[in-house]
């Protein structure tokens, strides 16, 4: 404390004319309608910068809560499109009616692990058997399709990503609802292959591919990629078309699991159709 003192004592000067110019400028503010107007103003910008620094200092940190907030907006909102109800009479439009019911209900999830670098690659979730998920449940995205549920544990799903040998997806051309195959060759991330297009058709670079709805496991129409590049191979009968997917892989968070509400009944009807052919 008494270097303080001394300090202030010896730099008295400096201090003394600091005051005074604190006093004047104090008049000159007060006593002038020019200066003292361009004061308030400078003070106002100066906190309303501060003000919006502050807010966006608190928007960063919030930025997962409100993350999480439109996650669950999008499933709810998924959970109302048309695409979730399975219309009993075709001359009926809307879905907000009895002659319509609920075929297909989302749960959000988020990635907690991913691959996308080996040939069979696998996405796990933070959702499980405790809160519905079951095997063979597709997995989406607001830009496309993910994979499969392939194991689910009490509160853990592991999924089989569209990046792996064993997914097969059901899928259709936009322009002309043929039908094909989606796997994935195993080259690049952000490529998957479509196969069983019949060579009379004429294709476009960037024509849209997207779910059938045939597995029972994806809606119709989901988004999965659009031709980059197509060839008849040699002994081929048909086309093999390269898809930029729509899905980034290497970046995903959240996620959608899809239940198919009429899976079980589905299956078994066809199962027992099978069985009677044979």
């Amino acid at each position: 404390m008494r270097n303080l003192f001394n300090f202030i004592l010896k730099h008295y000067f400096f201090f003394l004319f600091v005051l005074l110019q604190v006093v004047a400028f104090m008049l000159i503010v007060q006593n002038n309608t020019y200066h003292r107007s361009f004061f308030i103003n400078s003070t106002n910008l100066l906190a309303g910068n501060i003000y919006s620094l502050q807010s966006n200092v608190r928007g960063y940190f919030n930025l997962q809560s409100i993350n999480r907030q439109l996650v669950i907006e999008n499933e709810t909102f998924r959970n109302q499109q048309a695409s979730s109800f399975l219309k009993t009479d075709q001359t009926i439009f809307t879905f907000h009616d009895t002659l319509h019911q609920r075929q297909f209900t989302y749960i959000n999830a988020r990635v907690i692990n991913n691959s996308v670098r080996d040939r069979n690659n696998y996405i796990t979730l933070n959702k499980g058997r405790m809160q519905g998920v079951k095997p063979d449940m597709g997995v989406i995205t607001h830009n496309g399709v993910v994979g499969i549920v392939k194991d689910v544990s009490n509160n853990f799903s592991s999924v089989l990503s569209t990046l792996h040998s064993d997914i097969q997806i059901s899928a259709k051309l936009t322009k002309n609802n043929q039908l094909g195959t989606v796997l994935w060759e195993g080259y690049d991330y952000r490529k998957a292959t479509m196969l069983y297009i019949p060579p009379h058709l004429e294709l476009e670079v960037g024509d849209s591919i997207i779910t059938s709805g045939f597995s029972h496991i994806f809606p119709e129409n989901v988004f999965i990629g659009t031709i980059s590049d197509y060839e008849i191979r040699r002994g081929d009968n048909f086309y093999t078309i390269e898809i930029d997917l729509a899905c980034d892989f290497n970046s995903l968070e959240n996620v959608y699991v899809v239940k198919n509400i009429f899976r079980e009944e589905l299956d078994m009807l066809e199962s027992e159709s099978r069985s009677l052919i044979r």
